[in-house]
């Protein structure tokens, strides 16, 4: 008997995005889904009209799951409880905002089960405010393995996007996403992810487009000014593996209130690691084309 590909489970936390949602579902049918593979939205108490959206969604796809929340509970609860309906070993996160490029998730899914990773990421954002034709800039991260030095050295790391494909079993062995740490619970699960060993890949070439520029969930978070102070919280059960002079510098009174806004400038080293590298930020909108890095890839796989 032929043995069948492990399915995906999408998932989308909805909260207030009447505007967007459609357009991100829209980009998972376009060439992304499959016999089997499902999309589990959770409604986290939008009071906009975005329910109303949702149900017009799930009439024109069979495979859409609705999931309510009678009250508003964030990001990574909406995440977690989507998670914790999902049917597939193999998870896919995708914001309410954001939107994937055509027939990208194949590319992807085959890479992550070739490499046998734990975790695996397009390696390029496309960032756009109005419309996805209109890329402003990008992300591109670094290819291969990210280490958890390479994931404290800046911002440009699979995990600040928190649009990623893992399995089930990893967000089991990360503990979830953190429900007490804002618009950081994305960066949160990617840093225990990492940090329990888990194997983190960035395909070659590859990505989605961004939404930026709106009331987004990290813009509403970020404006609350903790971010260094939950960053820590996050770290706390794993400071062990960091180098004894970055935790000092992280538990002062002056770097535990600015330390991961500074991340670029000051990474934070891990006992036994060599200096890690981050991604990094280009102004040109990416080409229509496969990318370099896949073609490459690909034809490295025909050529073995």
């Amino acid at each position: 008997m032929e043995q069948t590909s492990p399915r995906i489970s999408f998932v989308i936390p909805a909260y207030n995005c009447k505007a967007t949602i459609e357009e991100a579902v829209d980009s998972i049918a376009n060439g992304n889904i499959e016999e089997g593979d499902e999309v589990i939205i959770v409604n986290d108490a939008s009071s906009d009209g975005t329910e109303a959206i949702l149900h017009r969604i799930q009439q024109r796809y069979h495979f859409v799951k609705l999931i309510k929340h009678v009250r508003n509970k964030g990001g990574a609860s909406a995440r977690n409880t989507a998670i914790e309906h999902a049917t597939n070993a193999i998870l896919f996160c995708l914001d309410a905002d954001n939107v994937l490029s055509k027939k990208s998730i194949p590319q992807l899914k085959l890479f992550f089960l070739e490499q046998k990773a734990d975790v695996a990421a397009f390696q390029e954002l496309w960032f756009f405010s109005n419309h996805k034709d209109a890329v402003t800039h990008k992300w591109i991260f670094r290819e291969g393995i990210t280490t958890l030095s390479d994931y404290l050295s800046g911002h440009v790391v699979p995990g600040a996007s928190g649009n990623y494909m893992f399995t089930r079993e990893s967000w089991v062995r990360a503990g979830g996403y953190p429900e007490f740490a804002g618009a950081l619970d994305a960066w949160g699960l990617g840093f225990r992810q990492v940090a329990t060993g888990q194997k983190m890949m960035v395909m070659p070439g590859g990505g989605y487009y961004h939404r930026y520029g709106h009331e987004s969930y990290w813009l509403r978070e970020s404006k609350k000014g903790r971010t260094s102070l939950t960053a820590l919280q996050i770290m706390i059960p794993f400071l062990d593996l960091i180098v004894d002079h970055d935790v000092t510098h992280m538990m002062s009174v002056p770097g535990r209130h600015t330390w991961f806004e500074k991340l670029d400038e000051r990474p934070i080293r891990i006992k036994g690691e060599r200096q890690g590298w981050s991604g990094r930020v280009d102004g040109r909108a990416p080409t229509t084309r496969l990318p370099g890095g896949i073609l490459k890839w690909i034809r490295s796989r025909l050529s073995a």
